[in-house]
């Protein structure tokens, strides 16, 4: 243990203190996921609309999440908003509002792959049946899209969990931070600190993550049935 350096973490509050940026970690990525799924299905459902400029609207944007770095645009939120517009706003906020920018952006295309994927029998054989567009897509729609979009939702939310890493790189002190300031404290009485600190930080994201996606191998194998 002293070898690989895990024992740096039971000094003083050090693990405590790995675990409350884990929790920072956590909880921005939580309220982030949360505002992408909400705002995420409402941009779905518009880009199945056959609405040219609506589409070519949610494309733009669309590329634009798929081509900037997550780093470039906790920068550009961060730092640039505080310059050009003088906002006072916090690390936290930015993050928040950077990965939900881009989970919207994701969550949004897989709506709307889930949504056109339902073959058009499904809508002619319910409005043959009498069924009112509400009804349909609450009774018929609505579960299969639900069905194809939770695995891949998952997905994207773990990628989210652990993309929160990044915002360290704005000064936020989250589980890396934190691990780093550890390693660097004790460098010298401890070596081989950072093996042992970051592989514990791997073990807690895991622990996190592993449960999510295991959530979703259970859903698919359940309605596969």
């Amino acid at each position: 243990m002293q070898n690989m350096g895990i024992d740096v973490l039971f000094k003083g509050r050090n693990f405590l203190r790995l675990l409350g940026g884990l929790w920072v970690a956590v909880r921005i990525s939580l309220i982030s996921v949360a505002i992408s799924i909400v705002l995420g299905i409402l941009m779905g459902m518009l880009m199945t609309l056959k609405n040219r400029p609506v589409q070519i609207l949610c494309r733009i944007y669309l590329e634009i999440v798929r081509i900037m770095p997550q780093m470039v645009l906790l920068f550009i939120v961060y730092f640039g908003t505080t310059r050009v517009f003088g906002w006072n706003l916090s690390a936290e906020y930015a993050a928040i509002i950077v990965f939900s920018f881009w989970g919207t952006a994701e969550m949004g295309d897989l709506v709307r792959g889930s949504l056109i994927s339902i073959p058009k029998i499904q809508y002619e054989s319910a409005r043959a049946l009498g069924m009112k567009e509400g009804t349909l897509f609450r009774h018929v729609i609505l579960p299969q899209t639900v069905r194809r979009l939770i695995p891949l939702s998952i997905n994207l939310i773990t990628r989210m969990i652990k993309t929160t890493s990044l915002v360290m790189m704005i000064g936020m002190v989250e589980v890396l931070k934190v691990a780093q300031q550890i390693i660097e404290a004790n460098r010298k009485s401890s070596p081989n600190a950072a093996f042992g600190v970051f592989f514990v930080v791997f073990l807690l994201y895991f622990l996190i993550c592993w449960p999510v996606s295991r959530a979703a191998v259970y859903l698919e194998k359940r309605w596969a049935e």
